[in-house]
């Protein structure tokens, strides 16, 4: 993350920001319904403390922040392309526009697929080039929200895990709304992030993508003897 985090952090606890990251914690509610194991990871601080795994059952769980944002909510600072963390010891990873955040993402997926274990989950939140949002983000040297580095559309994203061999459970669009204070009250403004609206024409600003992580093994094939001696009585028939 950047210097720019503290302006981020003012963002989020703004009327627009709370609304979103509620928002979000209420679509990951659902998501984390068949999400089960020990540990649960969430990569990066997006919120206050652990509101967004909060609806999740998994007891254990964890906010590593990034160590140039020392002072953000989490439970550990370390660097989020060098976990400090044992290999295939976590059981799901969540990963909260942190790929969009961090200057180096494809080291941060690494990092993610390599502390999670075979089966494991990881829910990726990101928000669309081809949106309004984007578009904004784009146009903003600060970036939009503020510290965005870049915008990351799902297909790339998809693509990246596809060569991690990750299966794609699903992909969820959301964030049906103008990347603008509207004056409304943050409840009111939920459910136009969640769902889409009749007034709403454009699409989705934001995605979810859900991946479990696979490992194939291969099996080995023997090669085939042309000759095969058999065994009769303990004796081997001799070839000719």
């Amino acid at each position: 993350m950047t210097d720019s985090d503290p302006v981020l952090h003012q963002w989020q606890r703004g009327q627009l920001g709370r609304a979103l990251i509620q928002a979000e914690a209420q679509l990951l509610a659902t998501t984390f319904d068949d999400v089960f194991g020990l540990e649960l990871l969430q990569l990066g601080t997006w919120g206050a403390g652990r509101e967004l795994l909060a609806p999740s059952r998994i007891r254990r769980q964890s906010v590593i922040a990034d160590s140039a944002d020392a002072s953000a909510c989490g439970d550990l600072v370390a660097r989020l392309a060098h976990l400090p963390i044992n290999n295939a010891s976590v059981d799901a990873v969540l990963l909260p526009h942190t790929l969009e955040l961090t200057a180096d993402p494809h080291a941060v997926l690494r990092e993610a697929d390599r502390v999670l274990v075979a089966e494991g989950q990881l829910i990726v939140l990101g928000f669309r080039p081809t949106s309004l949002w984007g578009l904004r983000a784009a146009a903003s040297r600060a970036g939009f929200p503020p510290g965005l580095r870049r915008t990351l559309s799902a297909w790339r994203v998809r693509d990246w895990l596809g060569l991690l061999s990750y299966e794609i459970v699903s992909v969820r669009p959301y964030l049906y709304r103008l990347p603008r204070d509207t004056g409304a009250g943050i409840e009111s403004a939920i459910p136009s992030i969640l769902y889409r609206g009749w007034f709403y024409p454009w699409p989705s600003a934001a995605y979810l993508i859900k991946a479990r992580k696979r490992l194939y093994t291969l099996t080995p094939i023997r090669p085939r003897l042309r000759e095969r001696r058999r065994v009769f009585d303990g004796l081997a028939e001799p070839s000719a």
